[in-house]
């Protein structure tokens, strides 16, 4: 006996029925069944079921002699059944990987329900994915299990029959089968939700829901969506049928009418001269089934009233003028963005004409993020040495709480961020400002990047169009223009950026402002950013950090955290900070207690900090992370098509910061063997760090607030390799351990720090 009876019924799906089947077959919990039901599918539905059965014997092909209908099909791949658990999956729609292992586990922690209920991701044919918007319903907080009184918020949940698992001893006992006809689901799941003894939750995306194109059923024209009333009708008749369920009857109602509405206001479903007619049969559905009492909006009360009482005439003037009022609404809301807009641009224009304050500054993080990044760390460093300086710093009003004390906050595309922009004689960020910016004669624009670059940056992507996407160039380069100096970390850097943002501007060669945080950071500081990240005492802490990929349309998870934690041991804890889903299973869910999601986390630098190493692959932070002198391992799995989409400005496998994984197999043997942190890993580290590291001496931000706020010349000298010692992590005992071209304009002129500076020679 198997633990699943996974049953799939097939008609006209020949497109998508092989992707359907590897989403089971490739799953890791591999006790199951799959009964593919061929519904007299007049396309290649059945040969392909035939193909899988004779290639797996968990696979088993059911034709029926004649097409009868959805529900039906599953009724006869029921009776097929021998699995502990019935799971029902269309032939258009997958399980996402690791599905039936999450479904197992759950059951099982919440001791064998009747029912278990999961999530699902909405697919477009784009390539799109959304998770279900009432996902929070499937919160697994509280009791393992309840009944549907305890919860009936679920009821808000699609009611269809594939997002759920259903104790086939419990469907065999209460004698449920589906019925013929359109919303065969609505007469199953209400029913079976209201007898379940026992109900269960899983907050995880298991299925991905198909939004084909076209050849939907449900959304045909058809007279077939009449099939509602019988469908309800049926739901009714099982509540009368056992008095224990009266309850449940003023629920049903409203979600019977509000079923009715969508129904009837969608223009694609109802042949235009059956309308009519089906208004009538829902106004007698609505009185025979009249139970009031479940709560509802005021404008669905509305519509359920004039449906009861049969006023089709007055309903339906009613929906024309809720959609007017809908459009002047949305047209509305347009011209008053449009008018403040044009009245906030007048206002800078005014402001262009009056003059600069001398004494004040602007900083800003890309997208507008709290206070962060070098910006961050060149504020404080001004306000500290400047006089008098008025800082201010632009970003969302929910960041607003990140600016220090002292610090303006100044909300993007307002009166005082125009005023700003226009008076303030210093203007500081790492990416770039509002492209209606004016540069004026007397401002300073210092551009502090962001880290150094392995990939491709600037005008070097005008021949790589994929990773250019809808970049514009002409726009790039008139913001550099403005650029009066240009922030560089490294030799490498000053050589990239010369060529890839060709312009006048003097460029600082004075180290990472970012990363002074580590050289004023303790073992004790250190300590207390662990905790708050909830890194165990004892624990070793691994960041994982990889970089977005440009090829991929939709961003998914390059490395399988569960399998690498489980590899790991109970000793090690993963800080992911990832640009897509933590598991194959979608959402930001972690799929281990032990994998810690900090991808909302403003300052990586903390993050750095808090860890023991990093694995990423082509993440700049691997140039910062060396600053503090702890492991690096490189995930590479996917190099050729990530050089040959994005490109790289040199080999990183020829000159990695530590240990370099082509595969996860190879990853897991680096970390079992403990290679991650021996002799060699130290060495490459070692030599990266001298290279690209020279000037992260803690004194990066004095260095440029000295040159660009104060004009001096000679800053603090460069602090040797050997003298630093950067965030120093808590002593503990255990495995943890710390081992020990120009182009274009005129040519930028390079300022580098006082003393020793790295030859050119040196570089990759």
């Amino acid at each position: 006996m198997p633990r699943f009876s996974v049953i799939v019924p097939a008609f006209r799906v020949q497109a998508y029925l092989h992707a359907c089947l590897d989403s089971v077959l490739s799953q890791s919990f591999k006790d199951y069944e799959i009964i593919v039901v061929d519904d007299r599918s007049p396309d290649a539905c059945g040969p392909i079921a035939d193909e899988y059965a004779r290639r797996d014997p968990r696979v088993t092909a059911l034709h029926l002699p004649a097409n009868i209908g959805l529900g039906p099909a599953r009724n006869a791949g029921m009776g097929r059944a021998t699995g502990d658990y019935l799971i029902f999956l269309d032939g258009d729609d997958t399980l996402m990987p690791d599905a039936l292992q999450a479904i197992a586990d759950r059951i099982a922690a919440s001791g064998e329900p009747d029912v278990l209920m999961y999530d699902y991701a909405r697919t477009y044919w784009s390539g799109r994915s959304v998770r279900n918007v009432l996902a929070a319903h499937l919160d697994e907080g509280g009791p393992a299990s309840f009944r549907l009184t305890d919860r009936p918020g679920l009821l808000q949940l699609l009611m269809v029959v594939w997002n759920k698992a259903y104790r086939r001893t419990f469907v065999e006992a209460e004698g449920f089968t589906f019925p013929p006809g359109y919303y065969e689901d609505t007469p199953w799941t209400y029913p079976v939700l209201m007898s379940a003894g026992s109900i269960a939750v899983l907050d995880a995306v298991c299925v991905s829901y198909r939004q084909r194109r076209r050849g939907n059923i449900l959304s045909t024209t058809s007279e077939k969506h009449f099939d509602v009333f019988d469908q309800y009708d049926r739901v009714f008749a099982f509540i009368d049928d056992r008095p224990e369920l009266a309850v449940w009857r003023p629920v049903m109602y409203r979600r019977m009418l509000d079923h009715y509405s969508a129904l009837y206001a969608s223009r694609d479903r109802l042949p235009p001269h059956s309308r009519t007619a089906f208004f009538r049969r829902a106004t007698a559905s609505c009185r025979r089934y009249h139970t009031p009492g479940a709560p509802a909006p005021r404008r669905a009360l509305l519509r359920h009233g004039l449906l009861r009482l049969g006023a089709r005439r007055t309903y339906r003037t009613l929906s024309g003028a809720q959609r007017l009022s809908g459009r002047l609404r949305r047209g509305a809301a347009a011209l008053r963005r449009a008018l403040r807009g044009a009245a906030l641009q007048a206002h800078y224009r005014i402001q262009l004409r009056l003059p600069l304050r001398r004494s004040d500054a602007v900083f800003a993080a890309r997208g507008d993020q709290g206070y962060t990044g070098s910006p961050a760390a060149v504020e404080a460093k001004a306000r500290e040495l400047v006089p008098g300086l008025r800082t201010a710093w632009i970003c969302r009003p929910l960041d607003a709480h990140t600016v220090p004390t002292g610090t303006r906050h100044l909300a993007p595309d307002t009166a005082a961020y125009w005023t700003a922009l226009a008076r303030s004689a210093y203007l500081v960020h790492n990416a770039s400002f509002d492209r209606r910016l004016v540069k004026r004669r007397g401002q300073v624009v210092l551009q502090t990047h962001e880290g150094t670059p392995l990939r491709t940056v600037g005008t070097d992507l005008l021949d790589r169009p994929a990773a250019a996407g809808g970049t514009d160039f002409e726009q790039l380069l008139r913001s550099v223009d403005t650029w009066d100096f240009s922030l560089s970390a490294n030799p490498h850097s000053t050589l990239v950026r010369e060529r890839a943002y060709p312009s006048a501007y003097t460029t600082l060669e004075y180290g990472s402002p970012a990363n002074d945080v580590y050289h004023r950071t303790g073992p004790a500081d250190v300590a207390r950013l662990r905790e708050t990240l909830g890194v165990p005492e004892g624990a070793t802490a691994l960041l994982y950090a990889p970089e977005h990929r440009d090829y991929r349309r939709r961003q998914r998870p390059v490395l399988d955290l569960e399998r690498l934690i489980r590899v790991l041991g109970p000793q090690f804890v993963i800080l992911a900070r990832t640009p897509g889903p933590l598991s194959p299973g979608g959402g930001r869910r972690a799929p281990h207690p032990r994998i810690i999601d900090v991808s909302g986390h403003r300052r990586v630098e903390t993050l750095a900090l808090a860890s023991d190493a990093l694995i990423t692959d082509y993440a700049s932070l691997m140039f910062d992370h060396v600053t503090l002198d702890r492991p690096v391992v490189l995930h590479l799995e996917d190099i050729e098509a990530y050089e040959a989409a994005r490109g790289t400005y040199f080999d990183i496998t020829a000159f990695p910061p530590g240990i370099v994984a082509r595969s996860q197999d190879e990853l897991f043997d680096i970390f079992a063997t403990d290679h991650w942190r021996g002799s060699r890993s130290a060495q490459l580290r070692a030599a990266f760090r001298a290279r690209f590291c020279p000037y992260d001496d803690g004194r990066a931000a004095e260095r440029v607030v000295r040159r660009v706020f104060l004009g001096e010349t000679d800053g603090p000298p460069v602090l040797p390799v050997a003298h630093r010692a950067p965030g120093a992590l808590p002593e503990q005992d255990g495995a943890r351990a710390r081992t020990g071209g120009h182009t274009g304009g005129a040519r930028p002129s390079v300022t580098r720090a006082p003393g020793p500076a790295p030859s050119r020679t040196s570089g990759p």
